[in-house]
């Protein structure tokens, strides 16, 4: 079987269990070694999903994986129907995979304009002046594979990236002139801390997790000029949930936002 082939059939059994909300034991398939291969089962997924993808989530790849693979992040799509914008006091309940893999994590939300045209930011000034809002949320990380993230970020990748659904927040104000690391985040489950962290800590930020986006947007061939949202990174780590639970992430000084998780 070549690597066509190959990536087609791991996309397919990995689209067909997220349909059929089912876990997969073990890997379907010979795990991609790269990221090349990785974002080919991607692509080969994305195309028989057929689901509007409106954003992407940005991982990082932590030492030494991120010399090894040439990337220090990674990526995957967030489609239409896993978005929740709850309104004030509303707190959506946000389905997992139970027997997979589940996680919350607090992230910075940037929203690129329509109308990018493919030219990839070279700074701060240029990013900033790509987007048209700033939200603070939520990202469920899920897979029906539990081994997703303990397998490493090729097998990450070609899941989608590990992403199962997102609570966009209140709009983040200031936006234009925040300084993200100036924001303490910290995130509790059930009302107990689980982690407490700035994007100090994230490479060169949340605005440079868009640039990445939007150079590997670019490299695949995908159109984003309709506009995206960005999902940053993890700012206070990747914390496991299970059903049942109550997540409330908290921006000082700013808001907070929450959600109820659920079996899928």
């Amino acid at each position: 079987m070549d690597l066509t082939q190959e990536a087609k059939a791991v996309a397919e059994a990995f689209v067909a269990a997220r349909r059929e909300r089912r876990p997969l034991a073990t890997y379907p398939g010979a795990a991609p070694a790269d990221l090349a291969g990785a974002y080919a089962i991607q692509d080969a997924a994305l195309a028989l999903d057929g689901r509007q993808v409106v954003g992407w989530k940005v991982g990082r790849i932590n030492p030494p994986d991120d010399a090894r693979l040439a990337s220090n992040r990674l990526a995957g799509p967030i489609f239409a129907d896993s978005v929740v914008m709850p309104g004030a006091g509303q707190v959506p309940a946000m389905p997992v995979f139970a027997q997979g893999f589940a996680a919350a994590e607090a992230e910075f939300l940037l929203h690129v304009a329509p109308g990018w045209a493919g030219a990839v930011p070279v700074d701060d000034a240029a990013t900033l002046a790509l987007l048209d809002a700033v939200h603070i949320g939520i990202e469920i990380a899920s897979s029906p594979y539990p081994g997703i993230n303990d397998d490493g970020p090729p097998v990450t990748v070609s899941d989608y990236g590990n992403n199962y659904g997102l609570v966009v927040g209140a709009p983040l104000a200031g936006w234009q002139s925040v300084d993200f690391a100036s924001i303490a985040v910290t995130v509790a489950i059930d009302g107990a801390v689980v982690g407490a962290a700035t994007t100090a800590t994230m490479l060169d930020g949340p605005l440079g997790a868009v640039r990445f986006l939007l150079g590997n947007l670019a490299a695949r061939g995908i159109d984003a000029a309709g506009g995206l949202w960005v999902s940053t990174g993890a700012v206070t780590g990747v914390h496991p949930v299970t059903p049942g639970q109550q997540v409330r992430a908290t921006f000082a000084g700013h808001d907070g936002v929450d959600c109820t998780i659920i079996a899928a």
